[in-house]
């Protein structure tokens, strides 16, 4: 039974992550030459001891990618607020941000809350105007023509009173609906905030990138061209 003895050029199925030391497979990693400038300067300016073709993994990666998205965005806009973290965090563990805030809203609501939203709902539609001036008017043609025995007479001390008590209860039912909109409005941002920084953080992670790729390209046509032109340089030596 032969063995056969690797080859001594061929790669090594698995690396040395430089930064955390664990071994990894070659598709769970990069090299640190392959990363796009920014961020590869950014990991040198914390390890300086880092080599130029050193290995990381992709967990390590994306710790770094994080640290230097937030460094960016702090030399951009100063402090960070929670959503700014929220997003970064996002970002190392490739999570969905998008969410649907209408169910969860609905569910958290409490009874007064519904309360408050219904009566809020009716009372700005025109079921509610059109049924109110009914019923007032029922009430004036009742006391005129005295079908009931007159029970609140010209000028209508009772009604204006039913009237009165309905807009001041009316009031703050429609200002704690407007409140809970409020709040479901300012959830709404935050998360469209969320999404649309992520966004631009990874449309400009693209750009950086394929920046790089196309300037890594053309290195290695002008490297192919000088290989050439010395190709043929020697080839026209040789005719000589």
């Amino acid at each position: 039974m032969s063995t056969h003895a690797p080859h001594p050029h061929q790669p090594s199925p698995h690396h040395s992550c430089a930064l955390t030391g664990e071994i990894v497979s070659a598709r769970n990693g990069l090299r640190l030459d392959m990363l796009r400038p920014g961020l590869a300067d950014h990991i040198r300016a914390l390890h300086p001891d880092i080599a130029p073709d050193a290995y990381i993994s992709r967990q390590a990666l994306a710790k770094e990618r994080s640290a230097y998205i937030a460094a960016t965005l702090k030399a951009e806009r100063g402090d960070l607020s929670e959503l700014d973290h929220d997003v970064i965090a996002s970002l190392a563990a490739n999570d969905i941000l998008t969410e649907n805030i209408e169910d969860e809203i609905e569910l958290g609501r409490t009874f007064g809350e519904r309360a408050a939203d219904a009566i809020a709902s009716f009372g700005g539609s025109w079921t509610f105007i059109i049924s109110f001036m009914v019923f007032i008017n029922l009430w004036m043609a009742l006391n005129i023509a005295g079908l009931m025995g007159a029970f609140d007479p010209y000028p209508f001390i009772l009604l204006n009173l039913v009237l009165s008590c309905v807009a001041a209860l009316q009031a703050p039912v429609i200002m704690m609906s407007q409140k809970r909109q409020e709040v479901k409005d300012r959830r709404r941002s935050e998360n469209d905030y969320r999404v649309n920084l992520k966004a631009e953080l990874e449309i400009r992670h693209l750009h950086e990138k394929i920046d790089h790729m196309l300037t890594r390209q053309w290195e290695r046509l002008a490297e192919i061209q000088a290989i050439q032109i010395e190709l043929m340089e020697d080839l026209a030596s040789r005719r000589r």
